[in-house]
């Protein structure tokens, strides 16, 4: 090589072409990412087929049985003998006050006053009666009286002392109903409410 191929400067020619390193960096981080996203979709084909990784048997969580309730139990209701009854005619027919007094003896009542109604009823009753009682004879000794003439308008006050029950006989009275019937309603109101049963499901 002669002096005519002498290289001066401070530069030289490149041999071989310059390493794309940028470009090599931008490739791997492009392959990483493919493969956490197809990595991801496998996943998330896997949860679908599985059911998401939680094997549980078919129907573990229905109850297929038929499950009946415990039956509500009626408080039982005063016997005719632990229950005072006032009987007051508001009617214009004389006497009705004292047969019935004695027909609710009969029946094992006891009986406490008996005679004419107050002016705030007298006359103004149209139905067969009007029953009054304290406020703790709703549920007790009330219906009992009640079950002794049908139709009869039930009232409480809560002001009202002792525990005796006023029957207030209005225009529209007969008579009591038959013994029978009157027992057999309070026997119907003493019994205990039917048990309720759940209906089968669907397995």
């Amino acid at each position: 090589m002669g002096g005519q191929y002498r290289i001066t400067g401070g530069k030289y020619p490149r041999m071989r072409p310059p390493r794309r390193r940028g470009r090599l960096a931008f490739m791997a981080v492009a392959g990483v990412a493919a493969l956490g996203v197809a990595g991801w979709g496998t996943l998330q084909l896997i949860d679908v087929f599985t059911g998401g990784g939680k094997s549980e048997t078919v129907g573990a969580k229905k109850d297929c049985t038929t499950k009946a309730s415990p039956a509500a139990h009626t408080k039982p209701l005063p016997a005719p003998g632990k229950i005072t009854v006032n009987v007051y005619n508001a009617t214009a027919r004389t006497g009705l006050a004292k047969a019935t007094a004695d027909e609710l003896k009969k029946r094992g009542f006891r009986i406490g006053d008996v005679g004419n109604a107050a002016k705030q009823y007298d006359k103004k009753v149209k139905g067969p009666g009007v029953l009054l009682g304290p406020a703790s004879a709703l549920n007790t000794s009330l219906p009992v009286v009640a079950a002794q003439l049908t139709g009869t308008e039930q009232h409480t006050d809560a002001t009202r002392k002792g525990d005796a029950v006023d029957l207030i006989i209005g225009d529209g009275f007969k008579n009591l109903s038959k013994r029978a019937d009157a027992d057999k309603a309070v026997a119907e109101l003493s019994a205990p409410a039917p048990a309720s049963t759940v209906k089968k499901k669907d397995c």
